[in-house]
């Protein structure tokens, strides 16, 4: 094992697959003369050249629109976004084209394509900058929707979205890219729609994915164990598909559940697994279902207001302590 830099996981996924597989690319604003927007892709003009590596346009449609028909005649283009908030320039192309075109076709099209870029809030950028869109795209069947949470993930969850015979949304977050974590020398993948359970525990489960996780989720454990409260920690992985088995399985363990996501509460992925779990675990539960989600409005720009909107530490410990001690 070595520790690496979240961006340098993904790279590496990229580079590693490239060199198997000359049907791979990459495509996207600045990844080729500028090394990328965030350095993801440093290096990889120098040794895949300018028809492997391809900046484009400032037209996310026309691009991802390009992508798609690249897959459906063989190729495996991985799309980068600066942001997902621009993919909602492209959104036509990725539900109405990628998403649809196996099933549209009766199987004798499909779309081998990575859409990726970063997600949600980085600070003071805007809301027009500080969005989620997991729950869109994971609400469209022909999707996958993957978030890694650190760099281990991002690496073999990208390499095995590369190699994918579906479209992968594939999301990680800005703030995340410099985080460092163990990944090991030798080459793996993750199985997609397979959650990880990071920390096993007895007496609630927190469920969450993301940069919720090393933000959120692991600072508030420290608190928890001085209050003698052993927390499960599952880490989703993917949204689409959701693992609602290693979820419920918890459930009926620690008979509490906690969901923390960084998107807003309507119609949000933790909205789903709350349902699903009443729905399949009911008897099972000693308590509400809790949500830790940011607030219902456009985020905003002043770092106190956005303090207060998202999740974070102190908000996930008042659920867990919310739930645990539940007034009968």
């Amino acid at each position: 094992m070595r520790e690496i830099q979240f961006r340098e996981a993904l790279r590496e996924a990229m580079n590693e697959e490239m060199r198997k597989d000359e049907k791979i690319f990459l495509m996207g604003e600045e990844v080729a003369e500028y090394n990328g927007a965030y350095k993801v892709s440093q290096g990889m003009l120098a040794e895949f050249g300018p028809k492997r590596v391809i900046d484009t346009p400032i037209a996310e449609l026309g691009f991802a629109g390009i992508g798609t028909g690249a897959a459906m005649n063989g190729l495996r283009p991985i799309v980068e976004f600066m942001t997902f908030n621009f993919s909602l320039v492209a959104i036509d192309q990725i539900i109405n084209g990628a998403a649809k075109i196996l099933s549209m076709s009766g199987g004798q099209f499909s779309a081998p394509i990575v859409f990726r870029g970063p997600t949600g809030n980085a600070g003071q950028l805007g809301a027009q900058h500080s969005q989620n869109f997991e729950n869109w795209y994971a609400n469209c069947p022909g999707l996958k929707v993957v978030v890694p949470s650190n760099p281990y993930d991002a690496k073999g969850l990208l390499k095995q979205s590369i190699i994918d015979p579906d479209p992968v949304i594939f999301m990680e977050s800005e703030v995340m890219y410099g985080d460092k974590g163990e990944v090991p020398e030798e080459e793996y993948y993750l199985e997609l729609g397979k959650a990880h359970v990071e920390k096993e525990g007895t007496d609630v489960t927190i469920v969450s994915f993301g940069k919720m996780l090393s933000r959120a989720v692991h600072p508030s454990i420290e608190e928890l164990n001085k209050e003698g409260i052993n927390a499960e920690v599952i880490n989703l992985r993917t949204v689409r598909p959701i693992d609602y088995d290693t979820i419920i399985n918890s459930v009926k363990k620690t008979n509490r559940l906690v969901i923390v996501e960084e998107a807003w509460p309507l119609a949000s992925i933790s909205g789903e697994i709350a349902f699903k779990v009443q729905k399949d675990a009911f008897d099972y539960l000693d308590a509400p279902v809790i949500r830790v989600v940011c607030a219902d409005v456009p985020l905003p720009y002043a770092p106190t207001l956005i303090k207060e909107a998202l999740p974070n530490p102190e908000k996930v410990v008042n659920a867990v302590k919310s739930v645990l001690y539940v007034e009968k």
